[in-house]
């Protein structure tokens, strides 16, 4: 069964024009955006301008809530809620777009600073799955919060602005590498060897005579006294992550695709709430979650694993003046939900870890996974064949591009999603989103066709 190349629905003129000003809107998101952190500040800040208001701000003022009306809910400065309210009772449940807003990278560990050899360097520990050695000899950036005791927060992001210096992780040159290049590529770049390298001037001192042990290190410190007024203790309660440093960037002699840190899985989550956004209200309520932590499990007060979702749908029941028990609960059985998650695209170079007739391809449209997970499909969710039809005839209906596919060759590997943790409720889940080449490398690949395909089959599902 062969799906057809999304291109043809766009031929030049006003229709290709279309797929290319939306990639622009996200190629500014992700170039903006490379923490979860700056994710979610960058879509509160569009929802607002876009009539979305805070709930707290609702709860506090004891106000009501009505059909048509647009809010949304800050989860810890990593996640967002965001809800377009319908007429009929919530408890009739909720169409929920769901995607994540972290990536893999490294985090500054809480002692990170030291000097070796007149070097000041960054210790790191890595977050999320990555190819370790494929983080040597990039230039990085530093993207984070510093918290202070006095309760002030210091935004830092230093390496993207072009007047910016840059970082990284410097490797063994070749001519010495001849053990390095005999090991298995897990250990080829160990990660405590993941240190980055961020200066080599010494302080200077009041005297010549006089030496100051870390003088680098005290180099350093000066400066970021200086630029951020912070100590070296600041860094106990810091958050910064090291990433890639620059911009999204066209790809391709065509411009047809997007080179950019963080598709995985920003390229879902920026379509999910612009569908949202330009969705009219409806009979049911329209939601759309960007959560935390999917990389590492979903843990924690931000990921999906959290009862901020349920929290939040209990508050809207309130404000509605639905507050029997039982409300929430089913509100949340009563749900639909696509898990939108990038899916491996095929990769001509490396064929041999993906069958053909069940991978996603670039250019055809937004990807469905009937169920992720890895080997005898454990740790997936494994969407009914009922849903599977149901959103069959949603997509055909508008007219979207799309394609389905599996994660690779059975026994090859696997992956997971969000989709479970949604699916423990009893509503119908299940995954969709944008096939990507280099996933979970510093820089990855996606097609703007099927980005905006992705925008198309969420918004449709809403208005089904």
């Amino acid at each position: 069964m062969e799906t057809k190349n999304a291109w043809e629905k766009y031929p030049a003129g006003a229709k290709r024009d279309e797929v290319m000003n939306f990639a622009e809107g996200y190629k500014d998101f992700i170039s903006k955006c490379k923490s979860e952190r700056e994710c979610t500040s960058y879509i509160k800040a569009m929802a607002e301008k876009d009539g979305f208001v805070d709930l707290e701000e609702l709860i506090k003022a004891g106000k009501t809530l009505k059909a048509g009306d647009r809010v949304y809910r800050v989860n810890r400065e990593k996640a967002i809620a965001l809800f377009v309210i319908g007429s009929e009772p919530i408890e009739n449940g909720v169409r929920i777009l769901g995607a994540h807003i972290d990536s893999p990278r490294m985090d500054l560990k809480q002692v990170p600073l030291y000097e070796d050899t007149e070097m000041a360097f960054l210790d790191t520990h890595y977050y999320g799955g990555i190819k370790k050695y494929q983080w040597v000899t990039l230039p990085l950036a530093l993207h984070g919060v510093i918290a202070k005791k006095d309760g002030s927060v210091v935004n830092v992001n230093v390496g993207d602005d072009e007047n910016d210096p840059v970082f990284g992780v410097s490797d063994l040159l070749i001519h010495l590498a001849a053990d390095q290049m005999k090991k298995d590529g897990a250990k080829v770049v160990e990660g405590e060897a993941l240190n980055v390298l961020i200066g080599s001037i010494p302080l200077e001192q009041a005297s010549s005579d006089e030496k100051k042990k870390e003088a680098v290190k005290e180099n350093i410190l000066a400066i970021l006294k200086d630029k951020y007024d912070i100590e070296e203790e600041d860094f106990l309660s810091a958050e910064i992550v090291v990433v890639p440093a620059g911009n999204a960037r066209d790809f391709g002699f065509d411009r047809s695709m997007i080179m950019g840190y963080g598709h995985d899985d920003r390229v879902c989550a920026y379509p999910s709430y612009v569908a949202l956004r330009d969705v009219k209200a409806g009979k049911q309520t329209y939601a759309c979650l960007l959560v935390d932590k999917e990389e590492v499990g979903s843990i924690g007060a931000t990921g999906m694993q959290s009862d901020f979702y349920e929290d939040t749908v209990a508050e809207i029941a309130n404000l509605l003046g639905e507050t029997n028990f039982m409300t929430v609960r089913r509100a949340m059985r009563n749900s639909k939900a696509l898990s939108s998650d990038v899916s491996a695209a095929f990769d001509p170079n490396y064929p041999e870890v993906m069958e053909k007739k069940n991978s996603a391809y670039f250019g055809r449209g937004l990807v469905f996974n009937k169920y992720t997970g890895s080997r005898g499909k454990g740790g997936s969710n494994d969407a009914s064949a009922e849903y599977m039809a149901e959103i069959r005839a949603i997509m055909d209906s508008d007219e979207v591009a799309f394609q389905t596919a599996e994660l690779g060759k059975v026994d090859q590997g696997g992956g997971g999603t969000i989709a479970y943790i949604l699916g423990n409720y009893g509503m119908d889940v299940i995954d969709s989103g944008v096939a990507v080449l280099n996933m979970h490398a510093p820089w990855e690949i996606i097609s703007k066709v099927d980005l905006y395909e992705a925008y198309r089959g969420y918004k449709a599902f809403l208005n089904a």
